[in-house]
């Protein structure tokens, strides 16, 4: 049953990127013989034209966090499998797939611009600086986030599997030696494509292999604590720091000489894993390994979560619908694009795939007898090393195979919000991108936040101390999922410019306003009410009033100048 229901949705998602992305195709009038912004506007800095396997594995990488794994599993551990399955197949077939391909095509169409300069033309100025503002904190709740997710993922673990706790901290040096080994392999990769003129196929066929051997190294030499420098009295704080001086790295650079080429050696990682999950529970299924054994539908309303609904359209985010998507895919992979027929490959595409992530993240848990003591990216890495008995493979290196993709994948994230912040906090200032030096100042200006947080723990739900991360991921699907709110508004006043009808934006719009706005406003009730974070509580606050006043202010301009 299992291997039908995953193979089932493949299929489908391979049918909605032939049938409903082609007719999206056809309804944006994508042409190649338009010239994007990659071309035209080249600068060798964030314009920089790439093939689409590339640009692809970039796109596909930084979408692909932790999102399609945490979300799914904890929600089917709440509410059921069946209803996690239902809103990841519907939303990412009318939501999430439409929300990433439409937000690429306008900004392909805008000379590479945000989705904030999309829409600027249907708000006023102060609205429009307030819609950048509101999507700059949007981005800060993510480097926060996976910023602390990502140090403590490099710092020594301890996380329980089948039930039981089990001391697994070498995973963390295992990770963390085989990541910085894949930034310096990425910097010549980089290279060998761009400056030494190697082709993409021979340059992948050459380094590929070496990002598996990058897991081999990290079993081989782990950075073990007594290898790194307590920084502030704590591993992972000295990791904190490592990784925001990386980001710097990442977001000052030009796109080719680190983001790019990394994004797409690390999507190698998610491809092994997603074959090697496929193929294992297929086989699986034939000897019974495979068995749905996990609850259909548990409850309709969870005592720390509530209802059902919105709480499960939020809790989750990637796999189905991110707002972070639409801004990714505005903000630096319109940039990269070789041609308009690129954004349904790469937006609408990776999109699917990810989906795909999301299902087969669903199917680790489908698996269980019972509820597992542990978290969910240990429920993954525990479920894919099932999956993987079949193929005869060694347990304990699949264990350390499945954290080290997430871990990767949660880092591509965070390097990537990064430059995003950047690219916003320019547009919202006016410092020019042109310098180098000016590109350090507004990303230091970025990090300066989420250095403020990560350094220290915060109180969360009844005052309990917990790190950064804890404390705010409750708002985070929420206000990530009421970007994506916000993206559809910017697409669809943009195709209604253009003259085109656009109900299928315009029907995913109101449904994820109406689920967004409902599930914040709850949470900020929560939070005030009830004994929770204040942090939480006040940042979602902001969040849902900066979005009111784009939303009201966009419709009321709509009813006064209707558009032709």
């Amino acid at each position: 049953m299992l291997c039908a229901i995953f193979l089932g949705c493949c299929a489908l998602f391979f049918a909605v990127y032939k049938i409903y992305g082609g007719w999206m195709e056809r309804k944006l009038d994508a042409m190649d013989e338009r010239l994007t912004p990659a071309h035209t506007l080249r600068d060798g800095v964030d314009y920089e034209p790439a093939p689409d396997a590339v640009v692809f594995g970039h796109h596909f990488s930084s979408i692909a966090g932790a999102g399609p794994i945490v979300g799914p599993i904890a929600a089917a551990l709440v509410f059921g499998w069946g209803p996690a399955l239902l809103w990841i197949v519907l939303g990412v077939i009318f939501v999430g797939g439409v929300q990433d391909y439409t937000s690429m095509m306008a900004s392909l169409r805008n000379k590479g611009q945000s989705l904030a300069q999309i829409g600027r033309k249907t708000m006023g100025p102060l609205t429009y600086r307030l819609f950048l503002l509101f999507i700059l904190l949007v981005l800060l709740y993510v480097i926060m986030v996976f910023l602390d997710m990502t140090a403590a993922t490099f710092a020594p673990l301890t996380l329980g599997r089948d039930g039981a706790e089990t001391n697994v901290s070498r995973i963390g040096g295992v990770v963390a030696t085989a990541s910085v080994f894949y930034i310096l392999l990425a910097a010549v990769f980089g290279h060998m494509l761009y400056l030494w003129k190697i082709s993409l196929r021979k340059a992948t066929l050459l380094t590929v292999p070496l990002v598996f051997c990058g897991l081999w190294l990290g079993q081989l030499f782990p950075l073990s604590p007594s290898m790194i420098p307590a920084f502030l009295g704590s591993d992972k704080y000295f990791w904190s720091l490592g990784l925001m001086v990386y980001c710097l790295a990442a977001s000052v650079l030009p796109v080719w000489a680190l983001l790019q080429p990394r994004d797409y050696l690390s999507s190698f990682l998610l491809y092994a894993c997603l074959i090697g999950g496929t193929l294992g529970l297929v086989i699986g299924s034939f000897s019974g390994d495979a068995a749905v054994t996990w609850p259909l539908f548990i409850t309709a309303r969870a005592p720390a979560e509530g209802w059902i609904y919105p709480s499960l359209c939020v809790m989750i985010a990637c796999g189905a619908v991110s707002g972070f998507h639409a801004v990714l895919a505005s903000g630096t992979t319109s940039k990269q694009l070789n041609k308009e027929s690129s954004a349904k490959r790469v937006g609408l595409g990776a999109m699917l795939v990810e989906a795909v992530l999301a299902v087969l993240a669903l199917a680790t848990v489908m698996t269980l007898a019972e509820k597992p003591a542990m978290a969910p990216p240990a429920v993954f890495a525990a479920g894919i090393e099932r999956f993987f008995r079949p193929l005869g493979v060694s347990e304990g290196w699949i264990m350390s195979f499945a954290m080290l993709a997430v871990s990767t994948f949660v880092l591509t994230t965070l390097d990537t919000c990064t430059r995003l912040s950047r690219i916003i906090l320019q547009e919202l200032t006016g410092i020019d991108a042109k310098t180098v030096g000016h590109r350090v100042l507004t990303t230091l200006i970025v990090l300066a936040l989420p250095a403020l947080v990560v350094f220290r723990q915060i109180p969360g739900a009844g005052g309990t101390p917990m790190p950064a991360w804890k404390a705010i991921w409750p708002a985070f699907g929420a206000t990530n999922q009421l970007m994506g709110a916000m993206a559809l508004l910017m697409v669809h006043g943009w195709l209604r410019g253009q003259g085109k009808k656009a109900w299928f934006v315009f029907l995913p719009m109101v449904f994820m306003f109406v689920t967004t706005l409902l599930a914040l406003a709850q949470i900020v009730w929560r939070n005030f009410t009830q004994g929770g974070s204040p942090l939480v509580g006040g940042l979602s606050a902001v969040l849902f009033a900066l979005a009111m006043v784009v939303l009201v202010d966009v419709a009321l301009r709509a009813v006064r100048k209707p558009t032709r």
